[in-house]
């Protein structure tokens, strides 16, 4: 079996990024009773026979990108799967190991893992390019490289392939974990939990020691479910306490919101309303975060 001298066929068919072909692999098995056509027929080996022929693909390339599974198709006794590929390397690596049965090998691995194959079973294949049987030309990988280019496309893949495919690659994701319930009397900030609890005076000291012309802000969000704080108690406290500044006016919101809502002056209701108003360096100031360097 001779090698391809990919630096000739690069020269003869352009660059590597140019090449594109296909082929057709037909595979069977030399048990009646575990025929691959009948598996991938049946609903509930679909899935597992599809895995079979893509991990197969994967370790005939190296793990290689640059070629797809278009269509499977029925072609009795053998299940047909047509070949794209994109590049020619791995074009080159699925035919160097189709000729030495390293695919076979392969096949008959995850066959006898997936679908539970009793021993000395075996599986058989068939490679097809157009109208070229390439079984007869394996002794000259560089002509059956030539056919496979050759011998282009008809179709799109097949949207039963797409779905398997992104069946597939659901199968090796993480595992979903279940949202994360937080204990009672926590909130989250910054994906951190912190222990909730009613506002204070010091609180009430930090805010408006910080806060700035900002109070008018977070009195905005506050008051959305503050009855204390609606319509223009805002705007009386800022005419009221003018005179005092901004520190004042910030400690007179925070009090009024404190007094009105009683053991519901959360501190978890002023962080959301610090986070609504974009403030997020005054909540980590409230929540005792140092800052970042």
């Amino acid at each position: 079996m001779d090698s391809i001298d990919t630096k000739k066929l690069n020269d003869r068919n352009g660059n590597d990024a140019a090449f594109s072909g296909c082929a057709v692999l037909f595979l069977g098995c030399s048990s009646p009773a575990h025929n691959l056509l009948s598996l991938y027929k049946d609903e509930q080996g679909k899935f597992s026979v599809f895995k079979v022929i893509k991990l197969t693909l994967i370790d005939s390339v190296g793990g290689l990108e640059g070629h797809e599974i278009l269509k499977l198709h029925d072609a009795d006794p053998f299940l047909g799967v047509e070949l794209k590929f994109m590049a020619m390397l791995p074009c080159q690596r699925f035919l160097e190991s189709y000729a030495c049965g390293s695919l076979a090998q392969f096949l008959s691995q995850h066959a006898s893992r997936l679908l539970t194959l009793p021993d000395g079973v075996v599986m058989e294949t068939q490679l097809k390019a157009g109208i070229h049987t390439l079984d007869q030309s394996l002794q000259d990988l560089e002509i059956c490289l030539e056919h496979i280019r050759q011998s282009q496309p008809v179709h799109l893949r097949d949207d039963e392939v797409s779905q398997l495919e992104q069946q597939l690659q659901n199968s090796f994701g993480p595992p979903s974990q279940p949202p994360q319930e937080l204990p009672r009397n926590c909130f989250l900030f910054q994906k951190r939990v912190f222990d909730d609890r009613p506002l204070t005076s010091a609180d009430q000291q930090r805010f408006a020691a910080h806060v700035g012309r900002d109070w008018k802000r977070v009195g905005r969000a506050l008051q959305k479910h503050c009855r204390a704080l609606k319509g223009p108690a805002i705007d009386n406290l800022a005419y009221e306490y003018e005179r005092e500044g901004l520190y004042e006016q910030a400690y007179q919101l925070l009090g009024r919101f404190i007094q009105s809502e009683g053991r519901s002056a959360k501190l978890s209701r002023l962080i959301s309303a610090l986070e609504e108003t974009k403030l997020t360096s005054m909540a980590e100031i409230m929540l005792g975060i140092q800052p970042r360097d």
